[in-house]
């Protein structure tokens, strides 16, 4: 099961990568775009010879801004949907270039971070439900806060991503946050529990090989077998504790967007 989530620190790593191409409005365009999700290939021309890194951090700023301006201030539809869709429409990468090199406490970045949450939602989907069956029980009001079911199916778990992302552009953003952060705790949660199992399993395999030779007439040794198993499931085991300890990282920072946006510096 493959659940990185690519949205730690200044940039993305893990099952969605970040790379190099911009998502910006059009030099010298008005503060509010008319296209939401319109592509800049020129300025994303200029930025690839490498400009000085405060104009690149000025333009994701504003960027940022005119997006989440423009479609609070939009009574149609379309707009939402081509700003909800604008990953599956022009690939990660087109959205890259300037928000995912930004930090986790300001627009930009924590916009950047919710577009991965939605594609690693719909990507892993099914894997997600049922790690959200997992760590839920442990994680009593999680279910309240990020507004889904007890035991979701992997429909349930699009509907939400969604939601979420949708949530930020046209309702109360801090919500939105509030309910990335808890969903991804309980996704991290359930990660962190799946860990220990397998690292509980590495445990017993490598007491229980028994020393017994050729158990199946390959040549190769039960304890053999089991030492193999065991360094399988530990391998496992870590990465997937590497990926919760991430996902953790992650909730907190949605929870620090959803702070610092009701006071009003999230900028």
């Amino acid at each position: 099961m493959s659940t990185s989530f690519p949205v730690t620190g200044n940039t993305g790593n893990g099952s969605v990568l970040a790379s190099r191409s911009g998502f910006v409005p059009t030099p010298g365009s008005a503060p509010r775009p008319s296209r939401p999700g319109q592509l800049a290939p020129a300025l994303l021309d200029q930025m690839a010879g490498g400009n000085d890194p405060g104009v690149v951090n000025e333009i994701a700023h504003s960027s940022a801004s005119a997006l989440l301006d423009r479609v609070r201030h939009s009574e149609d539809p379309a707009v939402v949907e081509r700003v909800l869709t604008v990953v599956e429409r022009e690939g990660v990468d087109d959205i890259a270039e300037l928000w995912s090199s930004s930090p986790a406490d300001t627009l930009p970045g924590v916009l950047w971070r919710l577009y991965m949450l939605r594609t690693w939602m719909r990507t892993h989907r099914d894997a997600i439900a049922r790690l959200w069956r997992v760590g839920e029980p442990v994680a009593t009001s999680a279910s309240a806060i990020a507004g889904v079911d007890q035991a979701p199916t992997e429909d349930d778990i699009s509907r939400l991503a969604d939601s979420i992302l949708s949530g930020a552009f046209t309702g109360d953003f801090a919500v939105a946050m509030e309910r990335a952060s808890a969903f991804t705790d309980v996704v991290a949660l359930g990660l962190r529990i799946e860990a220990k199992h397998l690292a509980g399993r590495a445990a017993e395999l490598s007491g229980g090989a028994g020393g017994a030779n050729d158990a199946d007439g390959t040549g190769i040794s039960a304890e053999t077998h089991a030492g193999s198993h065991a360094k399988s499931h530990a391998d496992k085991a870590a990465r997937l504790m590497h990926t919760a300890a991430n996902l953790f990282v992650t909730a907190k920072d949605f929870h620090h967007a959803a702070n610092l946006w009701r006071r009003g510096k999230l900028e």
